[in-house]
C-alpha cells in the first residue's frame, strides 16, 4: 500500500485547528492542484473563493450554524461557474441559451466537487486536516448575495483546512457490499438486516461535535435526519432558477 491510499483510508474530518496560518508556498501548490483537476469537455467551468475576510467567515458561520466554519485556518468556498464561459461566448457573439441548461449547471457542479476532493487529497498528504461544509447551502440565496455572486454561478460546497488540533476517531464506514455492484444496482429484502452490525458498531462511535458522547445507530440517524427538514434547502432549485439556470422541464417525459 502506498503513502496517498495509506492517507485517503486515514481520512477524517477535523473540525478544530491550531492557531496557525497555512503557508502561502503550501497554499499556491493547492491552487495548482485544484487548476490541474479533469474537468468536464476541458470547460473548466468552475472556480474557488478564498474566504480570508473574518465578518465573510462569521456569516457563513451563521449560514452553517457551525461556529468553527470562522476559525477556519483556509476557506474556500467551490463555485459552478458557467457565467466566465458564458462572457467568453458572448464576445465571440455567440448567445446560445445551452449555457443556461442544466447539463451545464451539473458539469460544473460536478467540476466544483472533484475539484473540491482533489485538494483534499492534496491537503492531506502533507498533514493538513480538513472539513467540507455542505452547510453553506443551508441558505444558498444569501451565501450567492455575501459572495457577490453573478448569474450562472452557484455556491456548490465549502472546504476547511490547517494543521490539526484534535485527533478524531476514524468513523466506521458501511459494508461496500451494499454500496458496490456489478452490471447491476442491487436490490435487499431487509435492509436493517443487512446493516444490524454496522448499526452496532456505529454506536461505538465517539463524535467529538457532541461533547465526544456516542453516537446514535446509523438507521436511526437515517430517520432522524429525515425528520430534521430545512425548508430552504428543500427550496434550493428555485435559487438554481434565480441565478439564471433552465430546469426545461417537460412534463412529457416525467414519470
Amino acid at each position: 500500500m502506498n503513502d496517498t491510499i495509506r492517507t485517503q483510508l486515514e481520512h477524517r474530518t477535523i473540525r478544530e485547528y491550531e492557531n496557525r496560518p497555512v503557508p502561502e508556498e503550501i497554499i499556491k501548490q493547492l491552487i495548482q492542484v485544484a487548476c490541474r483537476t479533469a474537468t468536464s469537455n476541458g470547460l473548466q467551468a468552475c472556480s474557488i473563493i478564498r474566504i480570508t475576510d473574518q465578518a465573510i467567515k462569521d456569516e457563513l458561520a451563521d449560514i452553517c450554524k457551525q461556529e468553527y466554519v470562522a476559525r477556519m485556518p483556509e476557506l474556500w468556498i467551490f463555485i459552478v461557474d458557467q457565467y466566465r464561459n458564458g462572457q467568453i461566448a458572448k464576445e465571440k457573439d455567440c448567445h446560445e441559451e445551452s449555457i443556461r441548461d442544466m447539463d451545464r449547471f451539473f458539469q460544473a457542479f460536478t467540476d466544483a466537487v472533484l475539484m473540491a476532493q482533489n485538494v483534499v487529497n492534496a491537503a492531506e498528504s502533507i498533514g493538513l486536516g480538513t472539513v467540507y461544509f455542505g452547510s453553506i447551502l443551508n441558505d444558498a440565496d444569501r451565501v450567492i448575495k455575501l459572495l457577490d455572486l453573478p448569474k450562472l454561478t452557484f455556491p456548490a460546497l465549502g472546504l476547511g483546512f490547517g494543521y490539526p488540533n484534535q485527533n478524531p476517531q476514524l468513523k466506521p464506514r458501511m459494508d461496500m457490499e451494499l454500496r458496490m455492484f456489478e452490471n447491476k444496482y442491487k436490490c435487499f429484502d431487509s435492509y436493517l438486516d443487512m446493516i444490524k452490525e454496522y448499526d452496532e458498531i456505529m454506536q461505538t462511535y465517539y463524535d467529538l461535535r457532541q461533547s465526544n458522547q456516542r453516537v446514535d445507530s446509523f438507521s436511526n440517524q437515517v430517520v432522524t435526519k429525515l425528520k430534521n427538514i430545512n425548508p430552504i434547502r428543500q427550496r434550493i432549485m428555485n435559487v438554481i432558477v434565480n441565478q439564471g439556470f433552465d430546469l426545461m422541464l417537460d412534463k412529457a417525459d416525467q414519470k
